[in-house]
C-alpha cells in the first residue's frame, strides 16, 4: 500500500507539472512592447502617459535598483479566442520575477490609457483579464514596473548596499519574461484547484483514516480519466472523478475557521515609504478586481494612513474602494493610523493612533472599527487594553506572539487584563501566520494547534500575501470555497473580523485571563536599534505636548484672537504617528527609511517650535520680561505646572571637592563621588543618608558587548551577548568644568574607533545627577550599555509605560521571567526595597535590563543597565554609526512619584521666553498622583478644552481638577471626545472631583 501510494503521488506530480499546468494557458501570442524609463523617483500616471515610448525588446534586462520602467503593451486578440466554452482571454505579464513570493522584488501596476488603475502584476498574480481592458479585441494598456531590489537576499542577513539609493548601484536587476495574450481554459484551472485542495488534505490526514485512501483512489481515477494529449478536452471528466470526494461534508465537530482577506503591508521596511504607497495601490486594486468576480470575498484593511495615501494619490481607486466598503466587502479594521509599535510610543501617541485612525474611517466610510488589529507588532504593552477600550473598541487581535522563542501562550482566545484592570477580548489565531494561503497544511495546523478546544469552536485566519503586499489571490479564494464544508478539513467561511469576534464572544463566555504585557520573546534589540529615530520620536512627542498646551492656552487666554492651529497640529501628529510604524520606530528598516525619518523629525521640530513661539507670544503679550514655560505636570523652578511664570532661582551653588584624582559634588540634596576615571563610586541623598551604589562597585559603568544575533540583526539581542563584554573603565581625561551654578565633570573615553565625552552634572537644587553622553560611535556589531549596580534587594523593577508603569520580576524563577532579559521602559525605570528606591530617567533610551546578585557580604546588588547603542549590519549596514548625544539622570532616595516627576523633567527641557505677563494654567490638579498628559482644544472645532490625565502611582488616588477659565459644562469623554460615563469622576460647575483606580485614564471635556 505504501509503495502504491508513492507511485500515485509521483505520477500525479508529473501530470500536474507537465500536463495540467501548461494547459491552463494552452496558446498565447506575444504583445508588442514599448517603454519609457523614469529618470529618478516615480512620477504620477498622468506624467508618465505623456512621455515618448520607444520600442522595447522582449527578454531584455531592465531595472536599476529602485528605478521605474513604464511599459506599453499592445496587440490584437486572435479571432475566436475566448469564444469556446470555459475559455477566457487574459494578458499574462512576467516582468522578470525571481521568486514566487510577491512583495520582495520587482512589482508592477497595470493602468488603462485613461489613467485608471487596473490591477497589480506580481508572482502568482500575473494575469489581467481582457474584460478589464474594455470592450473589443484590441489590447492597449500600460504597466508601471518597479525595480525594487531583493534586500532580503533569501534571509541570509548579509550586509547589502540596496537599502540606500546612494549605494545601491545602477546595474539592471531583472530581465523581462513572457508578456503575451493568452487563452485561459477555466476547466483546467478549476481542475488544478480541485487537485491542490484534495492532495493537500490527503497529506494532512493520518495514514490509518479511510478518508485519506479514498482521496488517493479518486486522484487515481482522475488521472485515468484524463487524456494527456487533450487535457482541455478531458478536464471536465477529471473534475467529475473528483466530485464525490469534494462533496463529502465536514464532520459536525470540525473546527470552524473564519477566513478574512488581508494584506499586512508594512508602511516601510525593506522599502521606503514612497514605495509603500505604490504597494497599497497594487494590493487594493487587486482586491477590488477580485471582489468584482466573487461577491463572497471580504477583505480586512487595517491602516488609515494607507487609505489616506490612496485617497490623495489614487482618487479613482479610492472611489472604487468606497463602493466596496458600502457593499460590505472592503472592511476597515483596527482603527489605528498605522499598525504601530506598542512598546515605545508614549501614552498620548497611542491615544492619537486610535483617535486619528478611527476618525478617518468614520469620516470617510461611516464605519467605526471595534477591533484593534496588530498582527505583526513586536510585543504588546500592558497599557493597551485600557487605551483600546477608551477609544470605544472592544476586541484585540495579534499574531506575532506565535514567534516566541521559549514559551507558548496558553490560550488562543482570552481576556487580556491591562495595568488598570481593564479587560479586552483577545484572539491569537492558531494558524500562526497573518499571511495564510489557506493551504490544507495551514488549515490542519490551525485546528490541531487551537488551545481552547472544548470551550470554543472557532478561530480566525487572515489570508493573503503580506508584509510586502499583494493580498489574496483567486487561488486562495478557490481553496476557501472548496474547504467550506469538506470532510477531514476544518470548515472555512469567508467573512469579517467583526463576525468572528461576535461569534467567538457569544460561544466562549468563561474566558481565561492573561494579566499584564504580552512580551514578545524575540526582537528585543528593537528597543535600541537606530537611536536617532527613537530620539526623534521622543522629542516629537514632547514638542507636540508643549505645542498643544500653549496653543490651547493662547486660544483661551486671548479670547479667540489667537487661532488654534488645528490643521497643522493634526498634520504634524499624523507624521509622527507614521514614524511609529512597527518597522520604523523599532529601527528594523533599511537606511532609506531611517534617513527619511530623521528628515521628518527635523521638519516636525521646526514646525512645532514655530507654533510654540507664536502661541507663547500671544499668551504672554508683548514685553521684555523673562518667563519660564513649564509644560510639565508638576512644579518646576517655582513655576506651577502647565503655566508661564517668573522662574525661581536656586540660591545655593554646588560644592565641589577634589578627591584622589576625582571629585565630590554636593548640592545639599545629593552627594556624588566620582573617582579618577569618572566612575560613580558613591551616590547619597541627604534626606535618607543612605548609599545607593553597591559596596565595592561603581556606577556610570560603560560596557561593550559583542552583538551577533543568530538571525534578525537589527531586531534581536540574543542572551549570549552577556558572555562577551569589555568594561570601558579607563578614562583618557577627567576634568572639572563649571557652568553657572552647576558643577560639570567632563570625562573622555576612547575605545576601538569610537570616542565618548561624558558630562556629569549636578545642578543647584537638583535631586538627580545628570550624565550626558556625547559619542562618536564607529563600532560594528557591538552593544553599548551603561550600568548602575545599586545596593538594593529589589525583587522587581517598575518601568514606565503608557499612562502608568509595569512591574517585572528581577529574578528568573520561571522560563517566562528568564525570557525577559531585555525590557522596555519609557522615560524612567525604578527599583526599590521597602522604604528606599532609585530612579533612572532618560531622554531617548528604551532598552534596559535589570539583574540581581548576592554579594559576599550577604547583601543584594540590583544592577540597572541602559542599552545605549547597537551597530547591526542588516538591513542597514551603517546603522547608528556617527554622533549621538544621550542623556541620563539617576535619582537616589526616590519613590515612584519622584520617578514620574524625573521622567517629565528629563524630557521637557526648560523653555525661557520674553513677554509682558505671566500665564495662569488652564487647569490645576491638587494631587500630584493625578498627572495631566494632554491639554488641547476639541477635534470638532468647538473651542472646548480637552484634558487627559491618569493616575500615575498605581494606587487609588483622589483629587480635584479645576478649570481656571469660564466653563459651561464638564463631561467625561472617550478618546474620540464623545460623551461616556467614567467611574470615579464627579463633575461640578468648574471642577471635577476624581477618585481614580490605579492607572485609570480619564479624558474630560470642558465646554466653554
Amino acid at each position: 500500500m505504501h509503495d502504491d501510494r508513492r507511485i500515485t503521488e509521483v505520477r500525479l506530480d508529473r501530470f500536474l507539472r507537465e500536463r495540467i499546468t501548461p494547459a491552463i494557458y494552452s496558446r498565447s501570442v506575444p504583445l508588442t512592447l514599448s517603454s519609457w524609463d523614469v529618470p529618478d523617483e516615480p512620477v504620477p500616471v498622468t506624467e508618465a502617459l505623456r512621455q515618448d515610448f520607444l520600442p522595447q525588446e522582449h527578454g531584455a534586462a531592465w531595472g536599476r535598483p529602485w528605478g521605474t520602467k513604464w511599459l506599453r503593451l499592445q496587440g490584437e486578440v486572435p479571432d475566436s479566442w475566448g469564444t469556446a466554452p470555459d475559455t477566457e482571454v487574459e494578458m499574462v505579464v512576467d516582468i522578470g520575477f525571481t521568486t514566487e513570493i510577491p512583495g520582495f522584488q520587482c512589482e508592477g501596476t497595470a493602468w488603462r490609457p485613461d489613467g485608471s488603475v487596473i490591477k497589480a502584476i506580481s508572482p502568482r498574480n500575473q494575469y489581467i483579464p481582457l474584460k478589464l481592458l474594455g470592450s473589443g479585441m484590441a489590447v492597449d494598456f500600460y504597466v508601471e514596473a518597479a525595480a525594487n531590489p531583493d534586500v532580503a537576499q533569501g534571509w541570509t542577513f548579509a550586509a547589502t548596499p540596496y537599502g540606500d539609493k546612494a549605494t545601491a548601484g545602477d546595474q539592471p536587476q531583472y530581465r523581462l519574461g513572457s508578456i503575451a495574450i493568452a487563452e485561459l481554459n477555466r476547466s483546467v484551472w478549476e481542475l488544478q484547484q480541485d487537485i491542490t485542495a484534495l492532495r493537500g488534505l490527503m497529506h494532512e490526514l493520518p495514514m490509518e483514516l479511510p478518508r485519506r485512501h479514498e482521496i488517493l483512489r479518486a486522484l487515481e481515477r482522475m488521472l485515468d480519466a484524463m487524456d494527456p494529449d487533450d487535457v482541455p478536452g478531458t478536464a471536465a471528466a477529471g473534475r467529475e472523478a473528483l466530485a464525490e470526494v469534494l462533496a463529502r461534508p465536514a464532520y459536525a465537530s470540525a473546527h470552524r475557521l473564519l477566513a478574512t482577506g488581508h494584506a499586512h503591508i508594512d508602511s516601510a521596511w525593506l522599502w521606503p515609504v514612497r514605495e509603500t504607497m505604490r504597494k497599497c495601490a497594487r494590493t487594493f486594486s487587486n482586491v477590488v478586481a477580485l471582489m468584482d468576480d466573487d461577491p463572497d470575498f471580504v477583505f480586512s484593511c487595517s491602516s488609515a494612513q494607507q487609505l489616506a495615501w490612496i485617497k490623495e494619490f489614487y482618487p479613482e481607486l479610492f472611489g472604487r474602494i468606497r463602493e466596496k466598503v458600502k457593499a460590505g466587502q472592503f472592511v476597515p479594521v483596527g482603527g489605528m493610523w498605522v499598525e504601530s509599535d506598542t512598546n515605545m510610543p508614549g501614552g498620548e501617541a497611542m491615544a492619537r493612533q486610535f483617535l486619528e485612525g478611527k476618525s478617518f474611517f468614520l469620516d470617510e466610510f461611516g464605519i467605526e472599527c471595534q477591533e484593534a488589529w496588530l498582527p505583526d507588532s513586536f510585543g504588546y504593552s500592558a497599557a493597551l487594553p485600557q487605551i483600546v477600550k477608551s477609544a470605544g473598541s472592544q476586541w484585540f487581535l495579534t499574531q506575532k506572539i506565535s514567534w516566541n522563542q521559549i514559551n507558548r501562550m496558553p490560550h488562543h482566545t482570552f481576556n487580556w487584563e491591562g495595568i488598570d484592570g481593564t479587560r479586552l477580548f483577545t484572539h491569537f489565531p492558531p494558524v500562526d501566520t497573518y499571511n495564510s494561503e489557506l493551504t490544507a497544511r495551514e488549515l490542519a495546523h490551525a485546528e490541531r494547534n487551537y488551545r481552547d478546544h472544548g470551550h470554543g469552536t472557532i478561530s480566525l485566519v487572515p489570508f493573503g500575501y503580506g508584509d510586502g503586499g499583494g493580498g489574496p489571490t483567486r487561488e486562495m479564494l478557490a481553496a476557501a470555497h472548496r474547504t467550506a464544508d469538506l470532510e477531514g478539513s476544518p470548515k472555512v467561511r469567508i467573512g469579517t473580523a467583526r463576525s468572528f469576534f461576535e461569534q467567538a464572544q457569544a460561544e466562549y463566555t468563561a474566558l481565561p485571563v492573561w494579566l499584564g504585557e504580552m512580551y514578545l520573546e524575540l526582537h528585543r534589540g528593537t528597543y535600541t536599534s537606530q537611536a536617532r529615530t527613537k530620539q526623534g520620536n521622543r522629542r516629537s512627542e514632547h514638542l507636540l505636548r508643549e505645542a498643544e498646551l500653549w496653543c490651547a492656552t493662547a486660544a483661551v487666554r486671548t479670547g479667540g484672537s489667537y487661532a488654534y492651529p488645528a490643521a497643522e497640529l493634526k498634520r504634524l501628529w499624523r507624521l509622527v504617528l507614521l514614524q511609529q510604524f512597527h518597522d520604523i520606530l523599532p529601527g528594523s528598516s533599511i537606511a532609506w527609511v531611517h534617513q527619511d525619518a530623521e528628515r521628518n523629525y527635523a521638519a516636525v521640530a521646526k514646525g512645532l517650535e514655530q507654533l510654540i513661539s507664536q502661541a507663547a507670544a500671544a499668551a504672554l503679550g508683548e514685553g521684555s520680561e523673562e518667563f519660564l514655560l513649564n509644560a510639565g505636570p508638576s512644579e518646576r523652578a517655582g513655576v506651577p505646572a502647565l503655566a508661564a511664570a517668573r522662574p525661581f532661582q536656586a540660591g545655593q551653588s554646588v560644592e565641589v571637592t577634589a578627591q584622589d584624582g576625582g571629585f565630590v559634588l554636593d548640592n545639599g540634596i545629593i552627594r556624588a563621588v566620582l573617582d579618577a576615571n569618572g566612575l560613580l563610586t558613591s551616590l547619597r541623598d541627604h534626606a535618607s543618608g543612605r548609599e545607593a551604589i553597591a559596596p565595592g562597585d561603581f556606577g556610570n559603568h560603560l560596557e561593550l558587548h559583542r552583538d551577533t544575533p543568530n538571525e534578525w540583526d537589527a531586531w534581536d539581542i540574543d542572551q549570549f551577548y552577556r558572555r562577551n563584554v569589555t568594561s570601558l573603565t579607563d578614562a583618557a581625561s577627567v576634568a572639572l568644568e563649571r557652568h553657572g551654578g552647576e558643577a560639570v565633570v567632563v570625562v573622555e573615553r576612547i575605545f576601538g574607533a569610537s570616542r565618548i565625552i561624558q558630562r556629569i552634572t549636578l545642578a543647584p537644587g537638583g535631586s538627580s545627577l545628570g550624565i550626558s553622553i556625547d559619542i562618536d560611535w564607529q563600532e560594528r556589531e557591538k552593544l553599548l550599555k551603561l550600568g548602575f549596580p545599586l545596593d538594593l534587594r529589589a525583587d522587581r523593577s517598575a518601568a514606565e509605560t503608557q499612562f502608568g508603569h509595569v512591574f517585572r520580576p528581577t529574578h528568573v524563577n520561571t522560563s517566562w521571567e528568564a525570557a525577559k532579559f531585555e525590557i522596555c521602559a519609557h522615560r524612567w525605570i525604578h527599583v526599590a526595597e521597602p522604604g528606599y528606591g532609585v530612579a533612572i530617567a532618560n531622554a531617548s533610551t528604551y532598552g534596559h535590563d535589570v539583574a540581581r546578585s548576592i554579594r559576599n557580604d550577604g547583601g543584594t546588588t540590583t544592577t540597572v543597565r541602559l542599552s545605549l547603542l547597537r551597530a547591526a549590519k542588516f538591513p542597514d549596514p551603517q546603522a547608528d554609526r556617527g554622533r549621538h548625544v544621550l542623556d541620563i539622570w539617576i535619582r537616589p532616595g526616590a519613590g515612584i512619584a519622584d520617578a514620574v516627576e524625573e521622567g517629565y523633567r528629563a524630557n521637557l527641557a526648560p523653555r525661557t521666553v520674553q513677554g509682558g505677563h505671566p500665564v495662569e494654567p488652564l487647569v490645576s490638579v491638587d494631587n500630584a498622583a493625578l498627572v495631566v498628559e494632554a491639554v488641547k482644544l476639541a477635534e470638532d472645532g468647538s473651542g472646548d478644552v480637552i484634558v487627559r490625565l491618569y493616575e500615575s502611582l498605581g494606587e487609588r488616588s483622589e483629587g480635584r481638577l479645576t478649570a481656571n477659565f469660564p466653563v459651561r459644562n464638564i463631561h467625561t469623554v472617550d478618546l474620540l471626545e464623545r460623551k461616556v460615563e467614567a467611574p470615579g469622576v464627579v463633575a461640578g460647575k468648574n471642577s471635577a472631583d476624581l477618585t481614580l483606580r490605579p492607572f485609570q485614564l480619564v479624558t474630560l471635556r470642558f465646554e466653554r
